[in-house]
């Protein structure tokens, strides 16, 4: 699904390199690439390249292998550009900053407050 029913997710225009953006890993199935507007010294968005769910819950529920990818990329990333120490933010529902509705984590590491607290 993707926010405006027909046209694809800016994630997914990502995936098919439509729009340009910093990518530091990929798999068959899941993509990360630096946030435009980073809230940590380290935030990383990793994305599944489907654009099937819209959040965490639905991933979860629909595609639990493909969740634990998501998860297993993010750790390497942590592990890769912070030691391994990070905060995984997966938000759900406009109320709580989801902006854009395709499912996507943040990874977040160094320096990080309550203001790093990402929305997206």
């Amino acid at each position: 699904m993707s926010t405006s029913g027909d046209s694809p997710s800016i994630f997914s225009r990502i995936v098919a390199r439509e729009i340009p953006a910093t990518i530091i890993a990929e798999t068959e199935t899941v993509i990360a690439f630096e946030d435009i507007a980073p809230k940590a010294p380290v935030h990383v968005l990793v994305v599944p390249k489907t654009e099937k769910y819209r959040n965490v819950v639905e991933l979860a529920a629909g595609d639990p292998a493909l969740l634990a990818e998501v998860v297993a990329l993010a750790s390497r990333i942590a592990d890769e550009r912070a030691g391994g120490e990070f905060r995984l933010v997966f938000n759900t529902g406009e109320a709580a900053g989801q902006t854009v509705f395709h499912v996507h984590a943040h990874v977040l590491a160094g320096g990080l407050g309550e203001d790093s607290l990402a929305d997206g």
